[in-house]
């Protein structure tokens, strides 16, 4: 096996903070949530300065993401077939649902939205492109966790509570996810976020790889009722996108 370096393990932690962050961090601060002494996050950062990966905030000393990443992250998108392939897809869920529709791609047990087709009403639920989903508390992650093998297995208690409405015990977890391999779709009603609710369906592979997954996200208003009602639609372009994109013959 390939021994990791160094130097980029402590780039990527720095560049993964600056992305989970709210906003602009100090060195300082990066220093304590990554680990890492206060002279090396200097040190890294000036490197990924010069490379257009960080910048400095306007007027300020503090560190953000540089605009050299939207190019990059645009370059890798621009490779996922599946968008392509995915987007009349979501666009017909929204017509037939009313809510956002999204893609997901499974990635180091996450699911990360790709694509998204938002809904027409002015009251709707937000997705974005690059969010991860949280594999105990959303439909996408609940997905990925039942056709990753070994991936509940490795979460460990206690699960975080975002909401009154967050599984919280393994127990909880490993019944949901039973759930879902019995019913082929994925369900989380408010336990990311109050308010927010999802359904998410599986694309397969012939072997039963999960390569992707469809998800609906919606308010309120996208209540158990509507979820149903919208779990058959889903499904079906799910498998549409498999047999379209060659997974399946």
């Amino acid at each position: 096996m390939t021994r990791p370096l160094g130097s980029v393990e402590r780039a990527v932690a720095l560049l993964e903070a600056l992305a989970a962050a709210d906003g602009p961090q100090g060195t300082n601060e990066l220093a304590r949530q990554t680990g890492i002494n206060a002279s090396t996050v200097s040190r890294v950062l000036a490197t990924l300065r010069e490379a257009g990966l960080v910048d400095r905030e306007p007027g300020g000393q503090r560190w953000q993401l540089g605009l050299r990443l939207v190019h990059l992250g645009n370059a890798a998108l621009a490779r996922l077939d599946l968008r392509d392939l995915a987007r009349p897809l979501l666009e017909q869920l929204v017509r037939e649902t009313g809510e956002t529709a999204t893609l997901s791609l499974p990635a180091q047990g996450e699911g990360v939205t790709v694509d998204f087709a938002p809904s027409p009403h002015s009251v709707s639920s937000r997705a974005e492109i690059g969010r991860a989903s949280v594999a105990h508390a959303t439909a996408v992650g609940k997905l990925v966790l039942a056709h990753t093998p070994g991936l509940l297995a490795s979460l460990k208690e206690p699960l975080e509570r975002f909401t009154p409405r967050t599984l919280t015990t393994l127990a909880e977890l490993e019944l949901a996810v039973s759930e879902v391999r019995g019913a082929g779709i994925a369900e989380a009603a408010g336990e990311r976020e109050p308010g927010l609710n999802a359904i998410a369906a599986p694309v397969l592979s012939d072997d039963g790889r999960l390569v992707a997954v469809l998800g609906l996200q919606g308010p309120e208003r996208f209540d158990a009722e509507a979820r149903r009602a919208a779990a058959q639609p889903l499904a079906r372009a799910a498998a549409l996108l498999a047999a379209t994109s060659g997974l399946r013959s």
